[in-house]
C-alpha cells in the first residue's frame, strides 16, 4: 500500500477540531426533503448553535457534494461533512475533485467522509461488493495520483473513513484524517480512539431519542435499527465488541438497543455526550430520530443547551 502522507499534518487536524467544536448533527432526514424545507433547517441547526451538519448518501437520490453545497450555501459557518459520500457511487478522481471544488468555494467549511457503504446496498445498484478494506486502500490510491488536476483549496479538506473495526481504523489512522464510526455503542469509542492515535480525529454518530418514556424511546429506537441489524458490517462490528446473537436479534436487546440510542431527558442525553467525549470524540454528531424534520429539529433546538452549554 502506497502512502501518500494526506493526513499527516496535525495542523490540519488541530484546526478542524477547533472548527466543529464538541458537537455537531448527522441526519438523513435532508434527503426526502424539499430544498426550500432543507435551507430552513440547516439555517435553524446553525442558529442552534451546532458546529457541523453531516449527510448520508445512497446509490441515487441527493449525490453527496451537491448536497453539501446546499448545506453550504444556505449557512454561514456551519461546517458540512458527508456520512459518508459512497466510494461506489463514483470514480476516485471525482471523489477528489468533488471534494476539493468545495473546499476551495468554502474554505475549512467541509469534511470529506468516505466509506465502502455495504453489500445488499451496492450490490442492489447493480455493483458486485468485494473486499471492502482493500477496495478501499485501492480507492484512496488513486484519489491521491488525481490530486493534482483538482482545485487548489486554501485550506486543507480533512479526509474522514467510515471505519469500524481494526484494520479499517488502522487505514483510517494512516491515509487519512481520521475516522467517522456509525452505528457504534459506547465503548467503540476508546478502542477507536487507542487505533487511531492522538493526532487523528475521531467523529462518532449518536443517534438520540428525547423521551423519559423506556417503552416508547425503545420503541422508536428500534424502528431506527431494524435495517441495519441486517447489514453484516454492523452486527459483526457489535459481536466484534462482545454482543451476542441475542442482542442483535428480533430489533435488539435492551442492552443493546441503549448502547446504540441515548434516550432521556437533556441531562441524560448530555452524559452520553460527555462520555464520549471523555473516550476520546472529539465531535459527537446528535442523530435525533424521527419521521421527519418536523419531528427532529425541536429534539435539537431542547438539546442544544444542554450538549453545547
Amino acid at each position: 500500500m502506497s502512502d501518500s502522507g494526506h493526513g499527516s499534518e496535525t495542523g490540519t487536524v488541530d484546526w478542524t477540531r477547533t472548527r466543529l467544536g464538541p458537537v455537531g448533527v448527522w441526519t438523513g432526514l435532508l434527503r426526502a426533503a424539499t430544498i426550500s424545507e432543507e435551507r430552513a433547517a440547516v439555517s435553524r441547526i446553525e442558529d442552534l448553535g451546532y458546529g457541523s451538519l453531516w449527510t448520508g448518501e445512497l446509490i441515487g437520490g441527493k449525490e453527496a457534494f451537491s448536497h453539501a453545497a446546499i448545506v453550504l450555501a444556505a449557512s454561514t459557518t456551519l461546517v458540512a461533512g458527508t456520512g459518508i459520500a459512497n466510494l461506489w457511487a463514483r470514480h476516485p478522481a471525482a471523489m477528489q475533485g468533488g471534494a476539493s471544488t468545495i473546499g476551495a468555494a468554502w474554505p475549512g467549511r467541509f469534511v470529506l467522509g468516505v466509506g465502502v457503504s455495504h453489500a445488499p446496498i451496492v450490490d442492489g445498484s447493480g455493483q458486485r461488493y468485494v473486499k471492502p478494506l482493500e477496495r478501499m486502500a485501492r480507492y484512496l490510491d488513486a484519489m491521491d495520483a488525481a490530486a493534482a488536476d483538482a482545485p487548489v483549496t486554501s485550506v486543507a479538506v480533512p479526509r474522514v473513513l467510515a471505519a469500524l473495526r481494526p484494520k479499517m481504523l488502522e487505514l483510517a489512522r494512516d491515509r487519512a484524517d481520521g475516522a467517522h464510526p456509525y452505528f457504534v455503542p459506547p465503548e467503540h469509542t476508546p478502542a477507536a480512539r487507542e487505533a487511531l492515535g492522538p493526532d487523528k480525529l475521531l467523529i462518532p454518530e449518536q443517534a438520540v431519542v428525547l423521551s423519559t418514556d423506556p417503552a416508547e424511546a425503545r420503541r422508536v429506537a428500534r424502528r431506527h435499527m431494524h435495517n441495519y441489524l441486517l447489514l453484516p458490517n454492523y452486527v459483526n462490528n457489535l459481536k466484534h465488541l462482545g454482543y451476542s446473537d441475542e442482542d442483535v436479534s428480533g430489533g435488539g436487546s435492551d442492552r443493546l438497543v441503549d448502547a446504540i440510542v441515548a434516550w432521556g431527558d437533556e441531562a441524560d442525553i448530555a452524559e452520553r455526550v460527555t462520555l464520549l467525549r471523555d473516550s476520546g470524540a472529539d465531535h459527537v454528531l446528535l442523530q435525533p430520530l424521527a419521521t421527519d424534520l418536523a419531528g427532529a429539529l425541536p429534539q435539537l433546538e431542547a438539546l442544544a443547551p444542554a450538549v453545547l452549554g
